[in-house]
């Protein structure tokens, strides 16, 4: 396990010693971004330009809540809905997704950067973004989906060293609110990557509302590592003496100590039919709910 106070120390000093000027970080609101922000604003104070951006791919409520929490760091907010959206129209490839998305995201931040005459840039990667992207098993959007041409002088990871329940640890000693050190990991391209298949508004919608549904009924309750709703194809369904071809939505819920490994949750089956009962009825475009029981291996969490 890591030593925080150590590590802590040594990234401030790291931050120092990289970012010689002012400098832009990357913010999305999850513990590994907030975790930076904490460290560079250690290191480099008023010299540090936090940035959200708003990709349209966001869970239920997600860009007011990051507002919320972040505002005391004069965050900017970024809209780039129509941006990715547009890029990722006819795609269906996940691979092709992701890296649509992992440059997107840079050329907004060079954008930004150039606006203020900024040259240095950090993001939350952390070890496990690392091995996935370099062995083969899905391209990262901040590292395998990184495009080769960046814009800036330097790229900082001040993390990029730490498995994810050592970043909670550093998240704990940094003394963030338990909303963020505690946070269910939620990936860089957002819904895009629990929708099989072509991105559309249509498919976003249903997605966002399962999804919401899901966190409602087994987060507090269960307290998951990870659990989502994801969307896969469309099925035959009936709904009232109607014949419907409906949205097939999968439910994972999984238990983990990094990210490298999880098992699929034993979740009783009676609130396996409530959310079942919830996502059919309360999105009229939905004719099955499944339930995922794939560990990882093979499967990894997110579906794509």
């Amino acid at each position: 396990m890591v030593n925080t106070e150590i590590f802590i120390k040594n990234a401030v000093e790291r931050i120092k010693r990289e970012a010689s000027g002012k400098t832009l970080v990357a913010l999305s609101g999850g513990v590994d971004s907030s975790i930076c922000v904490v460290l560079a604003h250690k290191a480099i104070g008023k010299l540090l330009v936090p940035v959200y951006i708003d990709t349209g791919l966001m869970r239920e409520g997600e860009t007011e809540r990051i507002k919320e929490t972040f505002k005391h760091v004069n965050l900017q907010v970024i809209n780039g809905k129509d941006r990715f959206l547009q890029a990722l129209k006819g795609t269906t490839d996940p691979e092709e997704k992701r890296k649509i998305v992992g440059e997107i995201f840079i050329r907004i931040f060079e954008e930004e950067a150039r606006k203020r005459d900024i040259r240095y840039l950090i993001q939350g990667t952390i070890y496990p973004d690392r091995i996935e992207s370099e062995g083969g098993i899905k391209s990262h959007h901040n590292v395998g989906g990184l495009p080769t041409n960046i814009d800036f002088d330097k790229i900082i990871e001040p993390i990029d060293e730490l498995y994810k329940d050592e970043v909670r640890d550093v998240a704990r000693a940094l003394k963030l609110p338990p909303e963020i050190s505690e946070r269910m990991p939620f990936p860089g391209p957002g819904l895009a990557v629990r929708i099989i298949g072509e991105v559309t508004e249509e498919k976003l919608e249903v997605v966002r509302k399962a999804n919401a549904i899901v966190e409602e009924e087994l987060l507090e309750k269960y307290e998951p590592w990870q659990t989502f709703a994801a969307l896969l194809e469309k099925g035959t369904g009936v709904k009232g003496d109607t014949r419907v071809h409906g949205w097939i939505i999968a439910v994972r819920a999984v238990t983990s100590r990094d990210a490298m490994t999880a098992n699929a949750m034993q979740l009783p089956w009676s609130t396996l039919q409530k959310i079942e009962a919830r996502i059919t009825q309360e999105i009229p475009t939905v004719t099955r709910v499944l339930y995922d029981l794939t560990p990882k291996p093979p499967a990894t969490i997110e579906f794509e």
